[in-house]
Parts: structure tokens; C-alpha cells; sequence
């Protein structure tokens, strides 16, 4: 023993930079590769997760960028999700490729309103890295989307109508149909029907209308979240004067008008209203009556009854109930509603511009050519039923409609409306009370 130590001492090596000596080639050693040991391993990818955008009530859009590919080419690269907390690829989850880089992920079939948790992954040789984890939440179910269809089949008490549901808002429809008041924005708790469940177009049958009636309609859509209703729509229905004749109106902004001439041959409360054919007679007229263009009952159907003046103001009322004649006042509120200005409607005789031709029956079936400007774009559907002069005859069938007013210029010559085939304005001014004019009447 004491000769090995001398030995050490003689070649002044001291036991620790031995013991050092020893370790520096245990490490040396440990890095060589021989035909006994593999590869090194590379590691698995490096990368982040991109934020979360565009989330609806079942997708999102994520993505994610590698930074890294750790040495090894990414053969599979994505996002993936769940509602645990650190979702992996045995989750859901997208392929968006290969390769380094950044990528973008589009995320379906998700739940509506629930929390989510995503991270972008990257698959190599060694494994797969993930990115850190990102949160959100699918947005809520809404109230349905739907339309409300036109208003058709219109008689004095039933309409059809009904709707198309474009979208359930993300929670099944139960309930779908219409609702319908004589007051705006109708909603379920008034009248409805009830036209099955889901989503699509589907048609409903309106019954128990009054006649002569103004009723607001809108389609409704029920889900888990409440009722959504589409657009209003405001429609009349038919009305039938004491004689049963039937008469389709017309709603012109707030106003609901007849959409024919009257033909009515009785006041109100079943009094007859003379039928005066001779000229002479008509001519010496003081009290009501009425005619028929060149005394010919074929024209009633089309144009109506031609009354004077003295029936339109008589007390026993020639319009039916809920109806009246209507006043100047109410002509230049439909002429205002078309178009016509406050300063053009209290001029007298031509005034405004294509007002005329808003209210005029379209083509030359009834109005001679060449009914200028004849749109019938307010749904009037003016017809040329001529009139009878104050001396007995007839004049302008298919080239003038006339209509009377309630309201007196004097004593002896009330306001009237003209329109005729050749001009688009309208015409106001006055005339005695022994002419015989159509008349349309006006919803109270």
C-alpha cells in the first residue's frame, strides 16, 4: 500500500483528479453511439393555439402556428376540443394538413350555449405537441326567423295567409301559424292558429272575420326560447251592402276603401231608393235616386249604380253599416297618401302629377286607350262609369270616373273627384246636386 501511494506521489497525481479523470471519461463514453443503441429521439412538435373566433351556436374557427416541428417532419396538424379541460386527439378534432407553419380550423357540430376547450396539436415521429388551451362558449339559442306570406282568398269572414321559417334560432319550433287583431302587432294571445311544428312554409286558414273589417296579421314561430313573429301585413275583409251585394275594399295607408263602385238600390234601414230612368224626371229631382248607365242593368256588375247627390246626403244612409260616403276632407287624405302635396290636394280642378293613374284601373278592358299613367298601384281599381248629367243624359262610359263627396262646396253643388283615360292628375271641383256620380264608400 505504501508503495502504490508512492507512486502516486511520484507522477504528482493527487486521488480526486483520478477520481475526475475517471468520471470525465464515464461522460465521453456515454455520448458515443455504437451498432448497440439507436437514434436520438427528436422531440415532439412545438406550437401555439390561436384565439377562437367566429363562434356560432354550433362552429368556431381556431387554428394554431408550429414553431417548432422538433426536428421530425408534422404529418398531422390540427385543433382539438372538448368539454373537458385538456382535450386531446382521441377528442374531436380537424386535420388541416402537414408540414410547419400556421394553419386555420373550422370547428362543427358543436352544442348550442355550451363552454368548449380547444388547443391546436402537431404529430411527428415522436409524438404529438399541443398547444396551450383556449375556452369559449357556443352562443344561446334565439327566437325563430320567419316571414309572413301575402294575405289571399279574402271573402267578409275568412282570408288565408300563413308564413316561412327561414330559421329555429337554434332550438326546435313546437308551435307555428298566424295571429290576427283589429289592432297592430297581433301576437299570440289574440286569435291564431295553430299550423303544426318546424321549420319551412306552411299556410293557415283565417275564420271568424267581421265584414267590412281592417285586420293586422303576422306569422309566429314558438320555440324553447319564446315567439318570434315575422313581418305585419294589413289586409280588409269583403263587405256585403243590405241588398247582398259583395264588395272587396281595399286598405290605402291608414284608410280602408271599397275596391268597387256601389251598387246598392236601399238606404240603410231598408227604405228603397228610387230608380229614376226618365230625363225629365230626373232632371226636377229634389230627394235621392239612382240609375243605371243608359238605364242598361248589364253595366251594374262592372260599374256599379250612378246616385245623385240627394241620396248620398240623405240621413237614412246609402251606405251600408260601418261604412259612409266619403267626406273632401278624406279624398285629399288618400290623394296625400299617393303622392300629392297639402298645397296640390286644396287646389281645385287638375292638380298633382300620377296620382290619378295610382287609383286607375290598369290596361283599356274597361278604360278606353289611352289610359295614361294607369298603374293601380293603391289597389283602387277606378272604373269609367261615366255619369248623368243634371238634364237626363248620359255621358263619358269608359273615358271618366266620377265619385262624390259628402262635403258641400254650397248649397247646391257639392265636391267630386274626376279621373279620366287621358290624363294622370286628378280632378276636384264641384257640381250640382242633380249629376249622377258612382260612389265609392269608405270604412268608418
Amino acid at each position: 500500500m505504501s508503495g502504490r501511494y508512492s507512486m502516486f506521489r511520484k507522477s504528482n497525481m493527487t486521488l480526486s483528479s483520478v477520481l475526475a479523470a475517471i468520471i470525465l471519461l464515464l461522460i465521453v463514453s456515454s455520448g458515443c453511439d455504437d451498432d448497440s443503441t439507436g437514434p436520438d429521439v427528436p422531440p415532439v412538435p412545438i406550437l401555439t393555439t390561436a384565439a377562437v373566433s367566429s363562434v356560432t351556436q354550433t362552429t368556431a374557427q381556431c387554428g394554431g402556428t408550429i414553431t417548432s416541428d422538433g426536428g421530425a417532419t408534422v404529418t398531422a396538424r390540427g385543433v382539438c376540443w372538448s368539454t373537458n379541460l385538456t382535450p386531446t386527439t382521441a377528442d374531436n378534432l380537424t386535420n388541416n394538413g402537414a408540414g410547419a407553419g400556421s394553419f386555420t380550423s373550422f370547428l362543427t357540430g358543436l352544442t348550442i350555449n355550451t363552454m368548449y376547450y380547444v388547443r391546436a396539436y402537431a404529430t411527428n415521429s415522436a409524438g404529438t405537441g399541443y398547444g396551450m388551451t383556449m375556452a369559449f362558449t357556443t352562443t344561446p339559442a334565439i327566437l325563430p326567423v320567419l316571414t309572413t306570406a301575402e294575405v289571399s282568398e279574402i271573402t267578409s269572414s275568412t282570408a288565408q295567409c300563413g308564413g316561412t321559417i327561414t330559421s329555429d334560432g337554434g332550438a326546435t319550433v313546437t308551435a307555428r301559424g298566424v295571429c290576427w287583431s283589429t289592432n297592430p302587432a297581433p301576437t299570440v294571445a289574440d286569435n291564431k292558429t295553430n299550423d303544426g311544428a318546424g321549420v319551412g312554409g306552411f299556410t293557415s286558414s283565417i275564420t271568424g272575420l267581421t265584414a267590412g273589417g281592417a285586420y293586422y296579421v303576422r306569422a309566429y314561430a314558438t320555440n324553447s326560447v319564446g315567439t318570434g313573429y315575422g313581418n305585419e301585413r294589413l289586409f280588409p275583409t269583403s263587405m256585403t251592402d243590405i241588398d247582398g251585394n259583395v264588395y272587396q275594399t281595399i286598405t290605402i295607408g291608414t284608410q280602408v276603401w271599397m275596391a268597387e263602385n256601389l251598387k246598392v238600390t236601399h238606404y240603410r234601414n231598408g227604405d228603397a231608393i228610387p230608380n229614376v230612368t226618365g230625363g225629365a224626371t230626373w232632371t226636377g229631382l229634389t230627394t235621392g235616386a239612382y240609375c243605371e248607365y243608359d238605364n242598361d242593368a248589364n253595366y251594374v256588375a262592372t260599374y256599379g249604380r250612378l246616385y245623385n247627390w240627394y241620396a248620398v246626403n240623405d240621413n237614412r244612409n246609402i251606405a251600408p253599416t260601418g261604412w259612409h260616403v266619403p267626406t273632401d276632407a278624406e279624398w285629399k287624405q288618400l290623394e296625400m297618401y299617393l303622392g300629392m302635396s297639402r298645397v296640390e290636394a286644396d287646389a281645385t280642378f287638375w292638380r298633382g302629377t300620377d296620382e290619378g293613374g295610382k287609383l286607375k284601373e290598369t290596361g283599356t278592358i274597361h278604360w278606353i286607350s289611352p289610359n295614361t299613367g294607369a298603374t293601380n298601384a293603391s289597389g283602387f281599381s277606378a272604373l269609367p262609369g261615366g255619369y248623368r248629367h243634371y238634364l237626363g243624359n248620359y255621358n263619358y262610359m269608359g273615358y271618366a270616373a266620377l265619385f262624390w263627396s259628402s262635403t258641400e262646396y254650397d248649397s247646391s253643388r257639392p265636391w267630386y273627384r274626376t279621373l279620366y283615360s287621358d290624363y294622370s292628375e286628378i280632378y276636384r271641383t264641384f257640381n250640382y246636386n242633380e249629376y249622377g256620380f258612382s260612389v265609392r264608400c269608405i270604412k268608418d
